[in-house]
């Protein structure tokens, strides 16, 4: 399994097991980098420490926060679909990169971890 892989399988079975989804923000909202195909992608950790990680590499006063799975999924998917963002799961590495999938995805993908 590749390292982007296993982040995403590990992504799952953290939230299912904890219930809880992280991200980065700051004030003005959180980053959704733009990728080479031109979509953006709202990025999201299975831990604390992974966001805490990724606030630290992109800086300029990120602070991180966690939603409810029950949130995140009934809230904040279907306001980045309606948005038409793409969904990042546990981006990693120096430069942050890893996966991203539409949210109706992510919600297929949640549903078949049940």
């Amino acid at each position: 399994m590749s390292q982007s892989g296993s982040q995403v399988a590990a992504f799952f079975r953290d939230v299912r097991q904890s219930g809880v989804v992280w991200l980065v923000r700051d004030d003005s909202g959180s980053p959704a980098p733009l990728s080479a195909d031109g979509t953006r992608s709202l990025p999201f950790w299975s831990t604390s420490a992974r966001a805490q990680r990724a606030a630290k590499i992109w800086g300029s006063g990120l602070r991180v926060e966690s939603r409810s799975l029950e949130a995140w999924r009934d809230l904040e998917l279907p306001d980045a679909a309606r948005e038409g963002l793409m969904i990042g799961i546990n981006w990693s590495g120096p430069r942050l990169v890893g996966w991203s999938f539409t949210p109706v995805e992510v919600l297929n993908r949640l549903a078949a971890a049940d």
